[in-house]
């Protein structure tokens, strides 16, 4: 695992924009696996700023969201269909018929799941994969569990995560209660994953991700099996300074991967 630290929020959106470009110009056609929530907001901004620019172009790329909420039509403002294009999609070249959210108005769940799972396998995996960090650990909408879920399934989200995802509804009650989520055995078969963390409250569970033990109990924590993976957090944010004493170890133990 690749660890860099920045000095702020806006530093932090740079640095993951620019790994996230250097995909695109690396493999024009690449399929990108992208995230929402509060965290990426500034690296979308960054990329739609290197492209009005003229740096970055996505007309071949294709892209395959994480997550969706269950029950959300596409108009819904809180819906990751609308997040994806409000933030990046219609600021930037990439074809509309090449964006992939999963559909949350599909009523069945196995179907809309089994159908996700087969767009993602026939467009040959995604090449990088962007995450965020719940303060639970979950990526996507995997939630703590007995058992690490391999395929894109429905779930039902963690009081703690409604809690969390509250403030952007009017109120708790809003929050949907189920989603679509690509799997850990979907996630860890990208090729290269970038995990983004923000928010001072979240040293704790970057600590029990990366440097505990491998458990579902903390689904952030499968990725340290996975053998290209770069964080990028916010200094401030790092861990504490009795946890650092294991960096070195961790880097060690899992850079030959």
């Amino acid at each position: 695992m690749r660890i860099i630290e920045t000095k702020d929020y806006n530093d932090m959106s740079k640095k993951a924009a620019n790994i996230l470009s250097a995909q695109v110009i690396m493999k024009p056609d690449c399929v990108l696996g992208l995230a929402t929530g509060s965290t990426p907001i500034g690296t979308y901004e960054k990329l739609v700023e290197w492209y009005e620019k003229g740096d970055l172009d996505f007309s071949q790329v294709t892209s395959v969201n994480l997550d969706e909420y269950k029950g959300l039509d596409r108009k819904n403002d809180q819906s990751y269909y609308y997040f994806m294009h409000e933030h990046l999609f219609n600021h930037v070249n990439i074809k509309e018929e090449n964006t992939n959210v999963p559909d949350g108005t599909q009523p069945d769940g196995e179907k809309e799941c089994a159908r996700y799972e087969e767009l993602i396998r026939s467009l040959g995996g995604v090449d990088l994969q962007l995450l965020g960090l719940g303060h639970n650990g979950h990526i996507g909408f995997n939630e703590p569990a007995d058992a690490f879920d391999k395929t894109t399934h429905c779930v039902d989200l963690t009081e703690s995560t409604i809690e969390a995802n509250k403030r952007f509804f009017a109120s708790a009650d809003e929050v949907p209660r189920q989603a679509y989520t690509m799997g850990i055995g979907t996630i860890m078969q990208a090729k290269k994953i970038l995990i983004i963390v923000s928010g001072e409250d979240k040293a704790d569970i970057v600590r029990d991700a990366f440097f505990g033990p491998v458990t579902p109990q903390v689904p952030a924590s499968i990725l340290q099996m996975h053998s290209d993976v770069t964080l990028v957090q916010m200094r401030r944010h790092c861990l504490k300074s009795q946890d650092k004493k294991s960096v070195g170890t961790f880097i060690r133990k899992y850079k030959k991967i």
